[in-house]
C-alpha cells in the first residue's frame, strides 16, 4: 500500500527566508533608525564644538564655552591664518608645510600596500601553487605581532643596518630626513591585514569567469589587471579608506622614524607641539585640529559608495 504525502505549502514571500531577512528587517525598523539617528547627532557633537571654536575669536573662547554662539555669535578667520601662515605657530610659514608632508606620506602609504597586498591576495587565492595555504595563515598570523614591538628593530635597521658579529647582512640604508623610514614601515604594518580581507573577497569572485579567461588565453596579469581590479575595487576602496585614516592620524610612527622637523613631519606631529606650546590657545589650537580632519573626511566621502559595497560585499542574499 502506498501513501500519498502531503503537498508542502509554497513559502510565503512576505515572510522573510532566512535569519539574515529578520535581521535586515529589524535594522530597517522605524525605531533603529531613530537610534542611528540620535548616535550620529551625538557622535557630531564634538566635531561641531570643534569647529565652532575654531572660528571664535580668543576672548570669547577663554571666556565662553561654544555653545554661546547660538546666543551671542562672534566670528573670525583670524585663526586659520595664524595656524597656516603665521612663523609664530610653526617654522617655514605656519602649519602648511606640515599639510603637505601629511599628503606626502599618507598617499605613498595607502597605495604601496595596497597595491602589493592585491596582487598577494590573488596570487593566494587563484594561482595554486606548493604552500600557498601555508603562507596565507602565515601572513595572518603576523596580524598578531604589536607595532609597538617592531618599531625600535626598525629604526635600528633603518639607521645601522643588519649585523652578525662582523658580518654585514644589510648595509645601513642612510633614509634620515627622508619620507621612506616612515612608507616601509606603514606598507609593512599594513600588509598582513590587507592580504587577509583582500584575500576574502577576491576568492569569492566567479570561479566560471577566472576559467573562461584562462581557457581564451589570458595571462594571470591580464586576468588580475582586467577582471579582479575591477571586481574587486569595492574591498579596494575599503581598505584604502581605513589605511588612509590609519596613516594620515598617526603620531607614534611618524615621530619614530622621521621626528618633528618641517622637512618631513606630518600634521599630528604638529598638532602635539602646538598643544603643548600653545595649550592656553585653544582658538588656535581648533583650527589646527580642524584642518586636520578637513582632508579624512574628503576621502571617506568621495568613496563612501565604494566603502558601503565593500562592507556588503559576502553578506548573504535574499
Amino acid at each position: 500500500m502506498t501513501t500519498v504525502e502531503e503537498p508542502t505549502a509554497a513559502p510565503d514571500p512576505a515572510q522573510p527566508a532566512t535569519s539574515s531577512g529578520k535581521v535586515r528587517k529589524a535594522f530597517s525598523s522605524p525605531l533603529a533608525s531613530i537610534f542611528m539617528i540620535v548616535v550620529t547627532v551625538l557622535w557630531t557633537i564634538p566635531t561641531i564644538g570643534l569647529l565652532v571654536t575654531s572660528v571664535r575669536p580668543a576672548g570669547d573662547v577663554a571666556l565662553t564655552g561654544w555653545w554661546t554662539v547660538f546666543t551671542h555669535p562672534s566670528f573670525t578667520l583670524e585663526n586659520y591664518h595664524k595656524v597656516l601662515f603665521e612663523s609664530s605657530f610653526g617654522s617655514s610659514g605656519g602649519m602648511l608645510p606640515y599639510l603637505v608632508n601629511s599628503l606626502a606620506i599618507a598617499i605613498p602609504a595607502t597605495i604601496f600596500p595596497l597595491a602589493l597586498a592585491s596582487m598577494a591576495a590573488y596570487a593566494l587565492a587563484w594561482v595554486r601553487f606548493k604552500g600557498s595555504d601555508t603562507i596565507f595563515f602565515a601572513i595572518f598570523a603576523l596580524q598578531i605581532v604589536p607595532l609597538q614591538m617592531a618599531l625600535i628593530p626598525l629604526l635600528q635597521l633603518f639607521n645601522g643596518g643588519a649585523h652578525i658579529g662582523s658580518v654585514t647582512i644589510i648595509p645601513a640604508p642612510n633614509l634620515g630626513g627622508t619620507y621612506v623610514p616612515v612608507w616601509l614601515a606603514h606598507t609593512m604594518f599594513a600588509m598582513p591585514l590587507a592580504i587577509f580581507l583582500l584575500h576574502n573577497f577576491i576568492a569569492q569572485l566567479p570561479r566560471d569567469v577566472m576559467e573562461a579567461a584562462q581557457v581564451d588565453g589570458a595571462s594571470h596579469f591580464k586576468i588580475f589587471r582586467t577582471i579582479v581590479l575591477p571586481l574587486a575595487a569595492p574591498a579596494l576602496a575599503s581598505f584604502a579608506i581605513f589605511q588612509f585614516l590609519w596613516t594620515w592620524n598617526d603620531l607614534l610612527v611618524a615621530l619614530t622614524f622621521v621626528g618633528g622637523t618641517a622637512d618631513v613631519a606630518p600634521l599630528t606631529v604638529r598638532l602635539s607641539q602646538m598643544a603643548g606650546s600653545f595649550g592656553r590657545s585653544w582658538e588656535v589650537v581648533t583650527a589646527g585640529a580642524f584642518i586636520s580632519i578637513v582632508v579624512p573626511l574628503i576621502v571617506f566621502f568621495s568613496l563612501q559608495r565604494y566603502f558601503v559595497r565593500g562592507l556588503l560585499a559576502g553578506s548573504v542574499k535574499g
